[in-house]
């Protein structure tokens, strides 16, 4: 017991240490979200009505949308202006946002994304990218598009903005598409920018695309009390909910989001496009995310990281019946860098695998990537993981002879008699290692825990807290039907790993 104690007392202080990195930084992004908040009220409005709008779900009202906007910009200089869509189904193709704009959406009003993809433009592709993400050349723009602006709001009572994405879904999984799908909104170079309050359907392809942005929300709104809402189908391709690429000072709260993808992917270009370009991703926040997927991961940091992640925040998340919980993908050529990664407060239920690490994500732009570009991924912290029904704990694959730098510190409490344990990858190390110093303890009860590691070396260390003799530690529904087996056999244990591949 004495042992045990000295143990979690080192578990107290590696954590602290972890914690400590953080602190700077995570109180300017928490005054960041507070300060956006603080809107006036536009001066002036108009309703999309007033420019020729009809709300039958038939008529195409891209000119609309765009004379409404391009009169609202006279008023950009005095405080800038509110378009109001009412109730109604909006049908338009893709249109570009202004600067000191704020996008109401009435409750029952729905913007509907046109069929046609004449109605969707194709642009350039993003230059951290060097062509499109799924096909070489241009991408189509947006439904809701927005460049170089600042001070833009989207928002409304709750009102819905649909892709009607099937369409692209189809062309794009029978190969007849030229060009890369859409996204639902993408804003670029843009900075002061809030969406909150909407529901967001069927995207074409990722839903919310915030690129070379600083200072974006995607938040619940206080005074009105709704929520932001992502959904599209289980199988729907490539659906992401909200991809932060290249910006900085995101802040995304109290959203559901329900896809065929990953919920919410972090990312920063591609190869030696993106190595080029060097514009990473930095300062983001999450907060209080629920959803669940089949396909992806509920928070997915890459795989197109090249110009580096780091400095993310996420807390309170609530993952369900889900393929993974949280990745970190990467593949040799990429480059870049994946540090300073703080993750706090998961619940999961049914999940297939809760945190993976895996580096053989193997899609490049072209043939001219640096295969000797290897991504660098360190200090890693995961902490409060509670887990109910999971089939693997943990997966640790890595690119040969690349390394995890200090690869992941946390706590974890998982409840699965049947959780896969793989001795014969790993070499458990009981001596001390130099950076940082443990114990020359190794304690694993394979039926809770489970960490495989594939062609890598994790400098440092892998640490789980298992404590199921909590009454606050309670999985939530379905109950697992070896809990009290588990509960009796594991009272108060500390694991510490050095793990290493055999060479």
């Amino acid at each position: 017991m004495e042992c045990c104690r000295q143990l979690v007392v080192l578990v107290d202080v590696l954590l602290v240490l972890a914690f400590c990195g953080h602190i700077a930084w995570t109180v300017k992004a928490s005054s960041q979200c507070k300060q956006a908040l603080s809107r006036e009220i536009r001066p002036h409005s108009v309703a999309i009505t007033e420019f020729g709008a009809v709300g039958d779900g038939v008529t195409l009202n891209t000119k609309a949308f765009q004379n409404a906007i391009f009169y609202l910009n006279s008023f950009s200089d005095k405080g800038g202006a509110k378009l109001f869509v009412p109730a109604g189904r909006w049908l338009t193709g893709s249109f570009d946002l202004i600067s000191h704009l704020t996008l109401w959406l009435d409750k029952d009003a729905v913007i509907l994304g046109s069929n046609n993809p004449d109605d969707w433009p194709v642009v350039d592709p993003l230059p951290s990218y060097g062509r499109g993400v799924e096909l070489p050349g241009g991408r189509h723009r947006s439904l809701i598009y927005g460049r170089n602006l600042t001070d833009v709001i989207i928002t409304g009572d709750n009102g819905t903005i649909d892709g009607q994405g099937s369409v692209w879904w189809n062309w794009f999984q029978r190969k007849t598409l030229d060009y890369t799908r859409p996204h639902l909104v993408e804003l670029m170079n843009s900075t002061g920018v809030v969406i909150s309050n909407l529901t967001f359907l069927n995207s074409p392809f990722w839903t919310i695309h915030p690129v070379y942005c600083r200072l974006l929300l995607v938040l619940f709104d206080h005074v009105i009390v709704q929520n932001v809402t992502i959904l599209a189908p289980l199988d729907s391709p490539n659906t992401d909910g909200i991809n932060p690429d290249s910006s900085n000072d995101v802040c995304i709260e109290d959203c559901y989001i329900s896809t065929g993808d990953d919920l919410i992917a972090i990312k920063s270009g591609w190869d030696e496009y993106g190595i080029s370009f060097a514009r990473p991703s930095t300062n983001i926040i999450i907060r209080r995310l629920i959803g669940h997927n089949r396909n992806g991961s509920g928070i997915a940091i890459g795989s197109e990281m090249s110009g580096g992640v780091s400095e993310v925040y996420a807390e309170n998340l609530y993952f369900f019946y889900s393929s993974t919980a949280i990745t970190i993908k990467t593949a040799r050529g990429r480059g870049g860098y994946v540090r300073n990664i703080y993750i706090l407060n998961v619940t999961l239920v049914g999940v297939d695998t809760a945190i993976r690490f895996d580096s053989t994500f193997s899609p490049h732009p072209d043939d001219f990537y640096d295969p000797n570009a290897l991504p660098v991924i360190e200090r890693i912290t995961i902490k409060d993981v509670i887990g109910n029904n999971i089939k693997v704990a943990g997966l640790l694959k890595g690119i040969e002879g690349d390394t995890f730098h200090h690869g992941l510190h946390g706590t974890a409490h998982i409840f699965k008699d049947t959780l896969p344990w793989f001795p014969q990858k790993l070499v458990n190390l009981s001596r001390k290692v130099s950076t940082p110093t443990i114990l020359q303890i190794v304690t694993i009860y394979p039926i809770i825990c489970g960490v495989q590691v594939i062609k890598t070396k994790v400098l440092g260390y892998i640490l789980v807290t298992i404590s199921t003799n909590n009454a606050d530690i309670e999985p939530t529904d379905p109950e697992p039907q070896n809990k009290d087996s588990a509960v009796k056999d594991i009272k108060s244990y500390v694991a510490l790993h050095s793990l290493f591949v055999e060479d």
